[in-house]
């Protein structure tokens, strides 16, 4: 079985995380992802942490089973080029703002023209209309203005952003779903369209309960810390030398929980009888809680955990994580040889379909597919190619 996408075709514009994250998602699942650069290339290749090889770990991680094409789209040959492969591509994604996007002329409006299918899918920070819409925005930026750094941390202390970059990551997942929507509905009724995503929509989309919570009642639920707002005990606790979590999402949970505390008395305690009384009273409980799981090892209180069918998990660090049986049985850590990096780590691709072979090809040298997009599918001469990388409209990668 050929992969999910085979056939679609997406050029990317984008930089950073959220747009190279999403487009990496859908090069994943089988589709051809021609990855738009000028002749700095994308500034991630260099930034951060760098491989013995000189390439960035960043743009590692995010830019797997891409082509490279070098393009100065500043140069109106070079966005006729550009305007060559949007005739033949599915889907054009960028990163930009608003009236960027306009002025370098990649804008939907200015696109269709070149083909009336095609599909445009912008992320950025605010979306293409409102009052912020021209601002820039980091995943920072998006987790403070969300409300996602006033729910992260614990009560009374400094703001926390969350340590995964949840902002730009969601950005590029609805970027994604979105693109599939748009792709289904071409393939119904022959139309492209514009899809527009922003960062802060999608942060706020994804407060899903806790919005619900204070538009019913008005009260602003602040820092989460680790525990639930109505579910006692849901929260991280102590052990004699670890952190491990506990959910007791329903009365069988928390019986099985008393059990395997040798705490059985506490079930039939009037403070903590039931769901309502033990939210109540979550204080006293979790002292008591706290004072029971210090006593032992974290490992010794999950076995007694697991053995009673009670949720529950260690606080692993991402190293801890990233070693995880579970997590290699899954495939969510891969390697994929590199010519300069060497043998390169990273997460792997969480969309499993049976049948379907996963597929990994190293993040492409700078202007890698130059030539073979042109000559191949744009079949323009090799005179053509040879003038516009004279005129450096274009850049090609030679091995040295």
């Amino acid at each position: 079985m050929t992969g999910l996408l085979s056939g679609v075709r997406i050029l990317d514009l984008t930089r950073m995380l959220a747009g190279p994250y999403g487009t990496m998602i859908l090069g994943d699942l089988g589709a051809e992802i021609i990855k738009i650069e000028d002749r700095m290339g994308d500034f991630t290749r260099y930034g951060g942490h760098v491989t013995p090889g000189g390439i960035g770990t960043y743009f590692l991680s995010i830019n797997r089973n891409k082509k490279s094409v070098v393009l100065d789209l500043k140069q109106p040959a070079g966005l006729a080029v550009f305007y060559d492969l949007v005739k033949i591509c599915d889907v054009v994604v960028d990163n930009m703002r608003p009236d960027a996007l306009r002025r370098l002329g990649c804008d939907y409006e200015k696109i269709k023209h070149y083909n009336p299918g095609i599909i445009s899918c912008s992320l950025s920070g605010f979306g293409h209309s409102g009052p912020y819409r021209d601002r820039p925005a980091f995943d920072l930026i998006v987790q403070a203005l969300s409300g996602a750094m006033g729910l992260t941390g614990e009560p009374g202390g400094a703001p926390c952003r969350m340590g995964l970059p949840v902002g730009d990551v969601a950005g590029g997942m609805f970027a994604v779903i979105g693109i599939l929507a748009a792709l289904n509905h071409r393939r119904t009724t022959g139309q492209g369209m514009k899809i527009d995503v922003g960062l802060l929509d999608c942060l706020v989309s994804m407060s899903t309960y806790l919005s619900a919570y204070y538009f019913m009642t008005g009260d602003d639920p602040g820092p989460q810390g680790s525990r639930h707002e109505l579910i006692v005990p849901y929260e991280a606790f102590p052990t004699k030398d670890r952190w491990i979590v506990v959910t007791c999402v329903t009365p069988k949970f928390w019986e099985c929980f008393c059990r395997a505390l040798d705490m059985e008395e506490l079930i039939r305690d009037e403070r903590f009888d039931t769901a309502e009384k033990r939210l109540k009273n979550h204080d006293q409980l979790t002292k008591i809680i706290k004072d029971t799981l210090i006593r032992r090892p974290g490992d010794e209180w999950l076995q007694r955990l697991e053995a009673q069918g009670v949720p529950c998990a260690p606080v692993n660090t991402l190293a801890q994580a990233l070693e995880d049986p579970q997590v290699k049985e899954r495939k969510m850590t891969i390697s994929i040889p590199h010519p300069r990096a060497g043998e390169v780590r990273l997460a792997g691709n969480p969309i499993k379909a049976i049948g379907m072979e996963e597929r990994f090809q190293c993040p492409p040298e700078l202007g890698e597919h130059t030539h073979e997009v042109l000559a191949g599918l744009l079949e323009y001469p090799e005179e053509k190619i040879l003038e516009l990388e004279a005129r450096k409209v274009i850049g090609i990668h030679r091995e040295v």
